[in-house]
C-alpha cells in the first residue's frame, strides 16, 4: 500500500479535453484511492529550502549588492580583472546560457596613471588594506572604476561611499555610467573630505539599459584620498535583498530555510557577520571559491525569513568551531539582552531575542572534504559536547544531528539520541539517459533512507521510546555545466518530474521525514535563477510552489499497477478536499481510470498541469517561459484522468 499526502499547494496542471483519437492512443492505467485509509500527517517542513554562502546563491542572486569586492579584499593594481571559466571536462549544453565566471583578482580598474593608486595597510577602513589615490594635479583625473554592472533604464540606484583624505583632494566625483556618450552618466559630487573616514550617500538614475555599466570614483584636485568601501543597490531593494528574487521566494512559499551552510559553515565565524555591515571583514570563502563579504549575517537572514514568512533553521560550526562558539551563537540569537551576547545583539539593532528553535549541529562531518573532519567516535563526543553547551543557554532548542545512512547514522543514534531532536540526511543525483530512470532514482533514494531509519527504530533499544525523524536537509539533482556561477546548473522538465516524484516519496514516508530542504534556492543548484537584472523560476521551483500550495496534508492510500506513472493522493487536514497528483515521465499520453472510496466527491475538478514540449525544456531569466503552470476546471464525475506526456498534474476535488 502506498501513502501520499496533499498539502494545499497550487501546482498548475495543464490538461485539455481529450479527443476520441487521443483516448484511443493513450495508455491505460487504473487506480483506487481510499480516503478512509490515511498515513501520518505530512509535515509542512517537507517543503523547506536551503541557502548557502556559495557561488551566486546569496551574493549576485538574492542579495542586492551590485559591486564586486566592495571592501577591497584584492589589491587594486591596474591589472585587468580575471574571470575563471567552468572547468574543462564539464558537460556542455548547446543552448543559451552563461559560462561559469569567477573573480580571481580585483575587479577594480585604475583611472589615470596606474602609479596613482596604492594599497595602504595603516589605518585601513576594513580588512587588510584600503586603496589610496594620489592626485596628479593640473586638473587631471585619477581614481578607480568598476565595469560589468547591470543597469535598467529609468531605474534608480542607491548606495554609499566611505572616504577620507586631504581637503584639497575634493571634490570627488562618483558617476554611474551606462553608455559612451558624454551625457550617459549620472554624477554625485562629494565636496568635502577630512582625514577621518566618513560615509557619503549616493543616488543615481540610469537612462539606459546595459550589462556593462560602470561606476567611477575620481578626483581632480591635489593631495590624496582613500576609499574605505563602496556599495550600490537597486533602490527597490528590501532590506538589502533583491526585489525580483524576493518576489519569487514568496511564490515559492517555503515554510523553513536552512542557513548558512553547507560546507561553508564548517569554517565560518558567525561573529564576522554581525555589526556595522561596512566594517565586517572580507574573507576568503573557507569551503568554496571566491570571497565572503560578510554582508549577510544573522540579522540579514532573520530579515529575509521575516519578509517571506519562513522559519529560520541555523547551522552552527562543528568543523573548525566548537562548543563555546556554538553556545555564544545561541545566546546571541536567543538570549535576553541582559546576557553578554544578548547585549551585543541589542547593540547591533535588535533588542528582542529572535527565538530560533531549529539548529543544525554541523554539516556532513562524516566527509573528508569537510573542514574539521574527524573519526566517527570522536565526532559523536563532540556533538554531545556542543549540544550540551547550546542547551545550557536555551533548553528549548531543537538540535538536528549530522547523519548519513549506514554506520554514521546508526552510531549517532546509538550514542547521541538524547542529544538530538532530528537527524539529517543528504542525497544528490546525477543525470540519467533513460528518462524514467532519471525520475525514479530520486524516489528510490528517498525510500532507501527511510527504510534504513525504520530498521534503526527496530534494532536500537535507545529509539524504542523516542521518535527521532529525518531532516533531509539537502536533496536535489546536481549535474551539468555551471551556467549561473559556481554550481549554477540549469534544470529541465525532466528534473521537474523527478522533484515531483521525490515529493511523492516523502509523502509516502511521512512517518519518517519531518523536514526536507531543497538544495539550494537561488542559482547554486537552485529553484530560481538570476542574471544581473532578471530572475525566473526554474522548472523545479514551479513544482515545489505548486505542491506547497495545492496538495493536501493527510496522505491517503492509493492502489493499482501504475508504473511508470507515479501517483499520490491526500486529503486536506479538515477533510474538505481530496487531491490526486500524477507524474508522467514518458512521452505518451495516459488515461487513468480512478475509483474513489471513503469519500463522496463533488463533480467539479480543478486541475493544474506543469508540462513541457520536451524533457529538455527550461526557463530562462528575462525570456518567456517554456514551462509553466496552467489551471483549468471541469464539471462531471472524475472518472478518468487525462495525463499529458512529460507532465506533473494535480487534480483537486471538494468532498461533499
Amino acid at each position: 500500500m502506498r501513502f501520499l499526502m496533499a498539502v494545499p499547494l497550487t501546482v498548475v496542471l495543464i490538461s485539455g479535453a481529450s479527443s476520441p483519437a487521443d483516448c484511443a492512443e493513450a495508455r491505460q492505467a487504473a487506480a483506487t484511492i481510499d480516503a478512509s485509509k490515511t498515513g501520518a500527517p505530512i509535515s509542512k517542513n517537507i517543503y523547506g529550502q536551503f541557502i548557502e554562502h556559495l557561488g551566486r546563491c546569496i551574493y549576485g542572486g538574492t542579495w542586492a549588492e551590485m559591486i564586486e569586492d566592495r571592501k577591497f579584499y584584492y589589491p587594486v593594481t591596474g591589472e585587468a580583472p580575471a574571470w575563471g571559466m567552468y572547468e574543462p571536462g564539464m558537460p556542455s549544453w548547446e543552448g543559451e546560457g552563461h559560462p561559469y565566471e569567477l573573480l580571481e583578482r580585483s575587479p577594480w580598474m585604475i583611472v589615470g596613471d596606474n602609479r596613482a593608486v596604492a594599497m595602504v595597510k595603516k589605518g585601513a577602513f576594513v580588512g587588510e588594506h584600503s586603496p589610496e589615490v594620489t592626485l596628479p594635479g593640473e586638473n587631471r583625473s585619477a581614481g578607480i572604476m568598476q565595469e560589468r554592472l547591470g543597469l535598467d533604464a529609468e531605474r534608480e540606484y542607491t548606495g554609499r561611499l566611505v572616504l577620507a583624505g586631504d581637503p584639497s583632494a575634493a571634490p570627488i566625483r562618483v558617476s554611474l555610467v551606462w553608455g559612451g556618450g558624454a551625457g550617459d552618466r549620472d554624477t554625485v559630487v562629494i565636496d568635502t573630505l577630512n582625514e577621518a573616514f566618513a560615509k557619503h550617500q549616493l543616488r543615481f538614475c540610469s537612462s539606459g539599459t546595459t550589462d556593462n555599466g560602470r561606476i567611477e570614483i575620481v578626483g581632480r584636485g591635489a593631495g590624496r584620498f582613500r576609499i574605505g568601501t563602496v556599495s550600490l543597490m537597486p533602490a527597490d531593494n528590501v532590506n538589502g535583498w533583491r526585489a525580483d528574487t524576493l518576489a519569487l521566494l514568496k511564490q515559492l512559499d517555503s515554510p523553513v530555510y536552512r542557513w548558512p551552510g553547507g560546507n561553508f559553515v564548517s569554517g565560518y565565524d558567525w561573529q564576522d557577520g554581525v555589526g556595522d555591515r561596512d566594517r565586517r571583514p572580507p574573507r576568503k570563502n573557507p569551503a568554496w571559491k571566491g570571497i565572503e563579504h560578510n554582508d549577510v549575517g544573522i540579522h540579514e537572514f532573520m530579515d529575509l525569513c521575516r519578509e517571506i514568512g519562513a522559519e529560520p533553521y541555523i547551522a552552527v560550526n562543528t568543523g573548525l568551531g566548537g562548543a563555546e562558539a556554538a553556545a555564544q551563537q545561541v545566546e546571541y540569537v536567543n538570549g535576553s539582552d541582559s546576557s553578554a551576547m544578548g547585549r551585543l545583539r541589542a547593540k547591533n539593532g535588535h533588542s528582542r531575542p529572535f527565538g530560533v528553535k531549529l539548529w543544525a549541529v554541523g554539516n556532513e562531518m562524516y566527509g573528508d572534504w569537510q573542514l574539521g573532519h574527524m573519526p566517527l567516535e570522536d565526532y559523536v563526543k563532540k556533538h554531545i559536547q556542543v549540544v550540551e553547551a547550546m542547551r545550557a543557554v536555551d533548553s528549548s532548542i531543537q538540535p538536528v544531528a549530522v547523519g548519513a545512512a549506514g554506520d554514521w547514522s546508526r552510531t549517532m543514534l546509538s550514542h547521541g539520541a538524547s542529544h538530538m531532536s532530528l537527524i539529517s540526511e543528504h542525497i544528490y543525483w546525477q543525470d540519467k539517459d533513460d528518462l524514467v530512470e532519471h525520475v525514479t532514482q530520486i524516489s528510490d533514494g528517498i525510500r532507501r533512507i527511510a527504510e534504513a531509519h525504520r530498521l534503526y527504530r527496530k534494532e536500537l533499544p535507545v529509539l524504542q521510546n523516542q521518535d527521532i525523524r529525518v531532516a533531509l536537509d539537502e536533496w536535489n539533482y546536481w549535474y551539468g555545466p555551471f551556467e549561473f556561477g559556481e554550481l549554477g546548473v540549469r534544470y529541465f522538465m525532466q528534473d521537474a518530474l523527478g522533484i515531483a516524484a521525490g515529493l511523492h516519496e516523502l509523502f509516502r514516508n511521512s512517518d519518517i521525514y519531518a523536514m526536507a530542504n531543497y538544495a539550494q534556492t537561488v542559482n547554486v543548484i537552485g529553484a530560481i535563477k538570476t542574471t544581473k537584472t532578471r530572475a525566473e523560476m526554474e522548472t523545479t521551483g514551479l513544482v515545489l510552489a505548486l505542491y506547497r500550495r495545492r496538495f493536501g496534508e493527510i496522505p491517503i492510500s492509493i492502489e493499482g499497477d501504475l508504473a511508470p506513472l507515479d501517483v499520490s493522493a491526500a486529503r486536506a487536514e479538515n477533510g474538505s478536499r481530496v487531491t490526486v497528483a500524477v507524474v508522467n515521465p514518458t512521452e505518451k499520453r495516459w488515461a487513468v481510470s480512478l475509483t474513489v472510496k471513503g469519500a463522496e466527491l463533488a463533480e467539479t475538478t480543478r486541475q493544474w498541469v506543469i508540462a513541457g514540449p520536451s524533457r529538455w525544456a527550461f526557463n530562462s531569466p528575462g525570456r518567456e517561459r517554456s514551462v509553466d503552470v496552467r489551471q483549468t476546471s471541469r464539471y462531471g464525475p472524475i472518472g478518468s484522468l487525462d495525463i499529458e506526456p512529460l507532465s506533473v498534474s494535480l487534480f483537486s476535488m471538494d468532498v461533499r
